[in-house]
Formats: C-alpha cells, sequence, structure tokens
C-alpha cells in the first residue's frame, strides 16, 4: 500500500483537505467542492443481471474498471459503498473486491474502517432512546404508542430481533411497547447521510425524518423531539467521504452502504460528487442487478443529486446465467432472457450500455464465447471482465468500450421512469411494470391505508423505493428468468420523509436479515501476529 496522500495527489488533493486515519486512509474535507467548483467527470454505473447468493462480481468489475481507465490514461476514482458486517459475517463476506482488483487495506475497510456505521447506528439509537424517554417524561407531544414508527438499528443479521417488546420490568423501565431493530444499512440515517449534499441539508433532512404520529393524526418529527443537534455531533466525521486505493494504488472514495433491495443502493452523493469534481471518469457501483440498484439510481437519486450517468455496465457471469436458465449445471441459453430484460430497461432510461462478461475460474472458452456471440447477436457492446486474475490489464478492453460508449451519450436522453406528479401508487405500478415485468400490483389493505395517509400529510410526490428480493425480478426468491404476467404484492409501506422517499415492502422482504446456517463469519479468524485470516473473498 501506498501512502494515502500519495494516492490523494493523483485527484490533485492537498494534505489540508484530508483527514487522516492512520497511513492508508483518510477522510476527504468537504472544502475539496469549494476548492475544485467545476464539475469535469463521467459517471459510469456498474450494476448485473439477477445475482445469484454468492454475487457475480460487482465490486471487483467496478475496481478493474477504475484500474483499466487508469491504465488507458484516464484519471479514474471507483465511488463504492461501505462494507455491513452483516454480509461480512453472514452470507456474501467480504465487499472490498478480490484477487488483483481489490481495495486496501481489506481487514479496516471490511470491519470498522472509519466508524462510519457505528456513528450511524448510534445516531439511529439516539433518536430511538430520545424518544422513549420523551413517552417516559409525560409524552408532551401526545405521540400514540401504536403509532409509532422509528425501530431501533445495529449492523449485524440478527432475526431474533426483527420484532421484540421494550419497557418490560415496570415503570422505572420505561413505557412497554411492541418495536424492532432493522440492520443499519436499511436504517433512514444511512439513506439520509448517502443523500445528503453538505452539512446544512444532511441537518435539514434529520428534522423531517418522522418517528410516530400524535394522538390527532399529526406527524411528529426529530426536530420535534429536539434530537437533531446531537445526532449532527455523532454524524459529524460520518458525512466526510472516505479515501483508499486499489491493488494497484488506483484512487476509491468508499462512503456510506444502504442495500439496494432494502433500501437505494448506492455510495453517497458526496462521494459521487467529488469525484465528478477530481476525475475524468468516476466508476460508481450500485447494489445487486439493474431492477434493484440501477433502477433506483435512475428514479431515486439521479433526480435528487442531478448525476446523469453517462453509461452503464451490466455484469453477466455463466452462473447467473445458468442459475436465471433454472438449473446450476445446465444450459445457458434459457438465461438469456433474464440478460434481454435487464439491458432493454436500461435503454428505457436512455443511456448506453456495455456488457460485461466476468470471467470466473472453470469457465470455458466455449461457453464465454457463446455469450459473447449472443450479445453481438443483440446488437449488444460486450468485453471480458478478467480484473481478478489480471487487474487493469484484464480490463482494458472493457474500459476502452465504456470510454466510447460514454463519449456517445446524451444526458437529455436519460430520465426516470416516473414523474414527480404521479400518485404513489402508479409510481409503484410503473416500477413494476416496466421494470419487473408484473401485469399489476397487489396492494394489501394495511399498504393502502399507509399510501393514503402519506399523500394526505403531503407526501405524495416523494420518488419510491420497493424493497424486494435479488434474487428474481418477482417478489419470489425462486422464480428466476424473465417471469410476465405476474403480480408484485406490496405488503407493507413506510415513510422515510428525512431521505426523501416512500418504501413499499414486498413479498417476504426482511429489513433486518438473519444469518444462514453456516455463515461466512465462521472462516474468520485472527493469526498469533494479529492478521486478519479469510477475510479476501
Amino acid at each position: 500500500m501506498q501512502p494515502i496522500t500519495d494516492i490523494a495527489k493523483r485527484l490533485g488533493l492537498t494534505e489540508d483537505l484530508l483527514e487522516p486515519y492512520g497511513r492508508a486512509i483518510a477522510k476527504i474535507r468537504l472544502e475539496v467542492l469549494d476548492r475544485f467548483p467545476i464539475r469535469k467527470g463521467k459517471l459510469i454505473l456498474v450494476t448485473a443481471i439477477t445475482p445469484t447468493t454468492s454475487g457475480e462480481g460487482k465490486t471487483v468489475t467496478t475496481i478493474g474498471i477504475t484500474q483499466g481507465l487508469v491504465k488507458l490514461g484516464h484519471n479514474a476514482v471507483a465511488a463504492l459503498r461501505e462494507p455491513s458486517l452483516g454480509p461480512v459475517f453472514g452470507m456474501k463476506g467480504g465487499a472490498t473486491g478480490g484477487g488483483k482488483a481489490s481495495l486496501e487495506p481489506i481487514d479496516k475497510i471490511n470491519l470498522h474502517f472509519t466508524g462510519d456505521f457505528h456513528a450511524i447506528t448510534a445516531a439511529h439509537n439516539l433518536l430511538a432512546a430520545l424518544l422513549d424517554t420523551h413517552l417516559h417524561f409525560g409524552n408532551d407531544l401526545r405521540l400514540d404508542p401504536r403509532e409509532i414508527l422509528w425501530p431501533r438499528c445495529m449492523d449485524m443479521n440478527d432475526r431474533a430481533l426483527r420484532r421484540i417488546a421494550t419497557g418490560l420490568g415496570g415503570r422505572d423501565s420505561g413505557p412497554a411497547r411492541e418495536t424492532g431493530f432493522v440492520i443499519t444499512a436499511a436504517s433512514e440515517i444511512m439513506a439520509i447521510l448517502a443523500l445528503a449534499e453538505s452539512r446544512a441539508d444532511l441537518r435539514q433532512r434529520l428534522s423531517r425524518i418522522v418517528v410516530g404520529f400524535s394522538d390527532d393524526g399529526a406527524a411528529v418529527t426529530a426536530a420535534d423531539l429536539k434530537a437533531v443537534g446531537p445526532m449532527m455531533v455523532l454524524l459529524n466525521d460520518a458525512v466526510l467521504p472516505n479515501l483508499v486505493q486499489t491493488t494497484e494504488g488506483a484512487p476509491a472514495i468508499v462512503h456510506c452502504g444502504p442495500f439496494a433491495n432494502i433500501a437505494h443502493g448506492t455510495s453517497s452523493v458526496l462521494a459521487q460528487r467529488i469525484g465528478l469534481h477530481l476525475a475524468d471518469y468516476v466508476v460508481n457501483e450500485t447494489g445487486f442487478a439493474a431492477d434493484l440498484g440501477a433502477e433506483k439510481f435512475f428514479d431515486l437519486v439521479m433526480p435528487m443529486c442531478g448525476h446523469v450517468p453517462a453509461a452503464a455496465v451490466v455484469i453477466v457471469t455463466l452462473k447467473a446465467l445458468r442459475a436465471q436458465g433454472g438449473s446450476p449445471d445446465g444450459p445457458l441459453e434459457p438465461g438469456f432472457p433474464n440478460l434481454v430484460r435487464h439491458l432493454d430497461n436500461l435503454k428505457r432510461w436512455g443511456v448506453p450500455v456495455v456488457i460485461a462478461l466476468n470471467r470466473f475460474p472453470g469457465d470455458s472458452e466455449a461457453d464465454l464465447e457463446l455469450v459473447m456471440s449472443y450479445c453481438r447477436s443483440i446488437g449488444a457492446d460486450v468485453a471480458l471482465a478478467e480484473g481478478y486474475t489480471k487487474g487493469g490489464d484484464g480490463m482494458t478492453a472493457l474500459a476502452e468500450k465504456i470510454v466510447a460508449a460514454a463519449a456517445s451519450s446524451d444526458p437529455a436522453a436519460v430520465t426516470p421512469i416516473y414523474s414527480p406528479s404521479q400518485s404513489l401508487e402508479e409510481k409503484i405500478t410503473a416500477v413494476a411494470t416496466q421494470v419487473y415485468g408484473a401485469a399489476r400490483v397487489s396492494f394489501q389493505p394495511a399498504a393502502k391505508s399507509r399510501l393514503a395517509r402519506i399523500a394526505a400529510l403531503g407526501y405524495g410526490a416523494l420518488p419510491v423505493c420497493i424493497a424486494k428480493t435479488q434474487y428474481s425480478f418477482t417478489d419470489d426468491p425462486k422464480q428466476m428468468g424473465a417471469p410476465s404476467g405476474w403480480t408484485l404484492n406490496v405488503n407493507d409501506v413506510s415513510l422515510s420523509a428525512g431521505a426523501g422517499f416512500v418504501v413499499a415492502i414486498t413479498g417476504s422482504m426482511m429489513l433486518m436479515p438473519g444469518l444462514g446456517k453456516v455463515p461466512q463469519g465462521q472462516k474468520l479468524d485472527v493469526d498469533e501476529h494479529g492478521a486478519v485470516i479469510g477475510m479476501d473473498y
């Protein structure tokens, strides 16, 4: 690893714009945008076809593309989400790439990093504690205990905490009520921090958080509980994006970590913006497949911050195609409709697309060529992605195609699927029918009631964030391919007024995941010298 000050110099950053966290990590001060006021870079959005449980290498590919662009002589930076301890110890493992396309230092980034997740968790739980304290000391705001929306939060998969009772043990333990936990990546404060454009914007968004309703139906906010100042203190350093490096010394800005299946799924607006003001290309990873991460970027994030992608990269793997075809050992062709739907969706948003065929060990040349030939037959630009084994050298062909696609892009043609003037039900239906391929949407009575209430309170113009399984276009993770004629079931709806969107919860989607029978965390350990073992997946 090189000193982080050397990495910063490649972006034109001087030491007075950095807050160092050791030798290899630094936070970037927000004054950088005053020093570099002109946006000069192009945004490259990285997404994928519907993934398998082990993932299709989105982080590896994002890092590899950045390194490939640098190899071609471009000034490029990766914009990546911070890893959550949930996946690190759960199903997928670490989120810093792998092989010759990794972030460094791997163990620190995957674990405690610069404390951003801890700050978000603390701020979330502070608000919950202030709310229960208000109830305990007389409830001057007349909060209805049956209408409290704000849960508690922790950054670990723990299904036992989805629904809990608090305040047991008598009057001194506070009011008894039912509540629950969400994982930190699903906290509204995570979404707020990821979407905030400045400290002032962060303060405004925090103040708008709706924690519940009074007995006369009025919204009660974090500002009403006088919680904004103390939350700002906890988030004061967390708002600063983090600068690290790749295995080849390319710069990477890693900040915030909302999941795309239960939140909006991309790195912070500030991370992207700083990159766009410093580099020629910002390679921005979105979560899961294009029906989730990319959809939420185009329809939710982009209208808020004005970051219009110049090109999109869709990652394809042989194992994902086989899985979408119905058999992990079967032919590739039955999985092609899944790829085509993702491509068609991206074309509908108006962005040029390049396919990255991510090569895994054991992939045969014949199978790779079959997929490449199919992509060419439908008029799609495609290149092999070999960042894991070859680093930037294995990504230059793909990077060249991305540069060409970005050069042909028309920002005016890139538009969301729905408009703010449409009703919340219409927005959800637009995503379900135009992106997912559903024929209709079924709103359960509780969801219909909440949607009506949210609209009546004046939040009807907000965009929607659909919480849905990442393993299928449908709300059923077992439905493979590109199904049509099915019904999306919206079971519940929640308001994220501070973040600025409405969450529609579909199928059996949970905001607090559980650990699997054999979690990845059991593969981790520390050797006698204090080095972490098993972190590089």
